[in-house]
């Protein structure tokens, strides 16, 4: 079966910035089909659970240097590199070649992030992970975009 990297809140681990979950039953139908693997980079980056709000501040290009800032202020990069680094390595080790992550997300979102204002604007864009792993030859998918799979 295809091995498939998974964002843990999507199979309903508890691991969102809030402490819940984002879980997508259409994903879950396709358990038996695929060999889910799932991360969480926010966790594997060393972050709580629960844990503050966070967003991508960028100039007007999001390709420029990026922080990841949290609610409150705190500078978190840091935190979310790491994260993005060991999902890297799981996916590598693993020999998976797709991703499947939660859309938004600082770290998953691939399709569009917010604007790191905390006003619920989006911007295209992508999180930490997402880019780290597409420029790494990872195909990357969000969960919108889960018809893919069928």
């Amino acid at each position: 079966m295809t091995k498939i990297l998974v964002s843990a809140c999507l199979i309903g681990v508890n691991c969102t910035y809030r402490g819940n979950n984002n879980l997508s039953l259409e994903l879950l139908e396709l358990v038996d089909r695929f060999i889910f693997l799932p991360v969480c980079p926010e966790q594997l980056g060393g972050l709580p659970t629960p844990r503050p709000r966070a967003e991508i501040t960028t100039s007007n290009d999001w390709r420029a240097t990026r922080i990841v800032i949290d609610q409150f202020g705190k500078d978190v990069t840091l935190n979310y590199t790491r994260g993005a680094e060991e999902v890297l390595k799981i996916t590598k080790l693993s020999g998976a070649s797709i991703a499947l992550l939660r859309s938004r997300s600082p770290s998953c979102g691939c399709k569009g992030i917010y604007d790191g204002t905390f006003s619920g604007v989006m911007i295209d864009g992508m999180g930490i992970t997402a880019e780290l792993l597409m420029k790494n030859a990872i195909e990357v998918y969000s969960e919108e975009e889960i018809s893919f799979l069928y």
